[in-house]
């Protein structure tokens, strides 16, 4: 957070009432968090020139889009040179089945949740595409059971 940025309960409220519901109208948020309308609606506008609010998007549900698997996969790279980096990461942004990626510090250099119609699906994906792309040293899978605890952010 900057260092300029004030921010108090109420600015904590607000975050958590919109990480909860993104487009509740302004009058419900104020009634909410125990502000009217006007100082509520320059406190989101102060979160977001912050960079505390960085978007809006819609939770989708992707098992009902017919992607009921995920599985995690943790890759090495031979090299963990800059270029190397680079090439990985643009590959991997052309892949829709990746929906998040992360670079890692430990035994492995990134973490990805691939998102499939199932297991036959990801095996293509597997054998396809990610095993493909140049630097892939190993690939080590892991299929999640079931979600325990899911959030967007932590806030204060």
């Amino acid at each position: 957070m900057a260092e300029n940025t004030k921010f108090d309960e109420f600015d904590i409220r607000i975050l958590r009432a919109l990480q909860h519901d993104g487009i509740i109208p302004i009058n419900d948020l104020s009634e909410q968090v125990g502000l009217s309308p006007s100082p509520v609606s320059r406190r989101i506008r102060n979160l977001e020139s912050s960079g505390i609010i960085t978007g809006y998007r819609a939770v989708i549900d992707e098992a009902a889009l017919g992607f009921s698997v995920s599985v995690f996969v943790s890759v090495q790279l031979d090299k963990q040179v800059d270029e190397a980096l680079a090439q990985f990461e643009a590959a991997i942004a052309e892949f829709p089945e990746v929906v998040e990626c992360w670079l890692m510090t430990g035994n492995r250099d990134y973490l990805l949740r691939i998102a499939t119609t199932g297991l036959k699906e990801y095996e293509q994906f597997l054998v396809g595409k990610l095993t493909k792309v140049s630097a892939v040293a190993s690939i080590e899978s892991s299929v999640p059971l079931r979600r325990v605890k899911a959030g967007m952010a932590r806030i204060p």
